[in-house]
Order: structure tokens, then C-alpha cells, then sequence
């Protein structure tokens, strides 16, 4: 696992982590308890912070990334991810806001100041551009992403199973890690 300083900042896990042997997490970046990162995410708090919440994944080959303070940004932008939020596999997040209970599709992009309210779905393949904001309780699609139409209380459950799910999956693969090294 390579979770890195950068300067005088330094990544923070919480209890029952996941980070794989291929992930890199560098900076200034929080992970809270049962927050899983499979193959090959870079998780780069280098010039701003990072937040992901509780029993969130993010998932292989996925980039997340923040915006520095400078003349163009003043303050820099964050990136926080809330609870329970599922992000697909080659997922860019850059500088946004997720909130709980969120699934971000295979392959989407979303952008500097961007902001997806609790309760997402938003479909593979999929744009947020800058400053954009989803509703809560919406299926979004495209790109540019546009709202389709409110979510079923069935999409609404999967998100809750989503998250558990890989909560549950890397639970697993802490018990693997954990039982080789007592070998």
C-alpha cells in the first residue's frame, strides 16, 4: 500500500481501511472508517484536501484530485466525498462535492465545483462540468450530464446495497491480508 506524505501533510485512515498494494494516496487526504481503494486509484491531496466518508469506494483505475490556491482559484477547491457513495471504475473527480448515498458510473467525469447532492445516480460515462450542481434524488446522464428523472425507491435502496456490498468485499480482503501475515 503506498499512502505518502507531501511536505508537512500527512494521509489520515480511519479504522477498517482499505487500501490496495497497487493504490496511491498522497497528502492531505482523510479516510473515514470503512473506506475501501481497489487497484490502481490515485487519491492526490498534494495541494488541497480530500475528504471521503464513511464506508465509501472508490473503485479501479479511478482519479481523484483537488484545485490549488492561486490567482485563478483563490482558496483552491476541495474534494469531499460523503457516506456510503459508491464511484465506478476510471472515475475522474476533480475539486467537486459528492454527497451521501451517491453512485457515480463507470468512467464519468466530474468537474471543479461541481456539486451532486445526496442521492444520486449518476449513469456511466457521464460529464459534470464546472459548477454544475445535481439534485438529490435524480438519475443524470450524458454529457454534458442532464437530469432524466427522479429515482425509484428501488435505485434509491441500491445505493445503500452498493455501498455495503464493498463494504463487505473488502472486509474480506482485510481477512485475507490479515491471515497471511499471521502465517
Amino acid at each position: 500500500m503506498a499512502v505518502r506524505g507531501f511536505q508537512s501533510q500527512a494521509p489520515v485512515l480511519g479504522q477498517r481501511v482499505y487500501v490496495d498494494d497497487t493504490a496511491l494516496v498522497i497528502g492531505q487526504v482523510v479516510l473515514a472508517d470503512d473506506v475501501s481503494l481497489w487497484p490502481y486509484v490515485v487519491v492526490r491531496g498534494d495541494v488541497n484536501a480530500i475528504g471521503i466518508g464513511a464506508r465509501s469506494n472508490i473503485q479501479d483505475l479511478s482519479v481523484l484530485h483537488v484545485t490549488h490556491d492561486g490567482p485563478y482559484s483563490p482558496g483552491g477547491l476541495v474534494l469531499a466525498i460523503g457516506e456510503d457513495v459508491t464511484v465506478g471504475h476510471r472515475c475522474v473527480l476533480h475539486a467537486c462535492t459528492i454527497g451521501d448515498r451517491c453512485l457515480v458510473g463507470m468512467g464519468s467525469i466530474v468537474m471543479d465545483g461541481a456539486v451532486i447532492e445526496d442521492e444520486v445516480l449518476l449513469a456511466a460515462g457521464s460529464l459534470v462540468g464546472p459548477g454544475k450542481c445535481l439534485e438529490s434524488g435524480y438519475l443524470y446522464r450524458g454529457s454534458p450530464a442532464r437530469k432524466l428523472r427522479p429515482l425509484a425507491a428501488q435505485e434509491r435502496d441500491m445505493l445503500r446495497y452498493s455501498a455495503a456490498h464493498y463494504v463487505s468485499l473488502k472486509d474480506r480482503y482485510l481477512s485475507v491480508a490479515e491471515n497471511a501475515v499471521g502465517k
